[in-house]
């Protein structure tokens, strides 16, 4: 044992989102019990590249006694994380089991507004004014079959991905698109996979850096399209 750099999670602060854990390139973070928790301390070399991903700041570095960072070892735990991605990622998400499902319904559309991706939809674009927006993970619209009739209808879209996306970069965009909007209301869903839910922490953020007191709500979709 020495002292040395290694990752400290402020238990208090994190929500479990998960945005740290795929920017963790050693696999030394986990879900566990709702939280982000080191699997083992010789897998984590303290360079800290998860730290800009925490929407919560629940993670930071610091020095203490810990047992050093064990290259070989974390090969082998890389290794044997590898062997169980046709199951589920690293994080252990079960939102990555794989499932089919045979579709049900026709719909028509009820997309109002181009682009529709975060990144690409500029904070000035006329459609936003006095909108009902909707804010979709990616995931929700391919699951929900009667997602435009029972979500999309009379709402400007907007879709993202909390667990591979830049939530800090999400967090300013989505910012300053309440400060110019004048919008009315804002809706988030998300599937009930756990990465899913740091939606509503980027859109809290967001609403908080922007100043503005929009009514919001949240929309749960489990993965066969139910509102949970």
């Amino acid at each position: 044992m020495s002292k040395r750099k290694i990752v400290k999670i402020d238990e208090e602060r994190c929500t479990g989102c998960g945005l740290c854990i795929p920017n963790c390139a050693e696999g030394a973070l986990k879900i566990i019990n709702g939280k982000a928790a080191l699997v083992k301390e010789i897998y984590c070399d303290g360079l800290g590249a998860c730290l800009g991903h925490c929407p919560e700041g629940a993670i930071t570095i610091e020095e203490r006694e810990s047992a050093a960072f064990n290259e070989e070892e974390t090969k082998r735990h890389l290794a044997e994380i590898k062997k169980k991605e046709d199951k589920k990622l690293a994080c252990g998400c079960p939102g990555t089991a794989v499932k089919s499902f045979k579709p049900t319904l026709k719909i028509q559309s009820e997309l109002t507004n181009w682009p529709v991706q975060l990144m690409l939809v500029p904070p000035e674009a006329p459609y936003l004014k006095n909108s009902d927006l909707l804010i979709a993970a990616d995931c929700v619209g391919f699951s929900c079959p009667d997602f435009h009739q029972e979500f999309l209808r009379g709402k400007t879209l907007i879709i993202c991905c909390p667990k591979l996306d830049d939530a800090g970069l999400y967090v300013e965009k989505l910012a300053e698109i309440f400060k110019r909007g004048d919008l009315k209301s804002v809706t988030v869903a998300h599937m009930e996979v756990p990465c899913c839910f740091g939606l509503n922490q980027i859109v809290g953020e967001a609403l908080k850096l922007s100043g503005r007191k929009i009514p919001a709500k949240e929309i749960t979709i489990d993965i066969q399209g139910n509102v949970k």
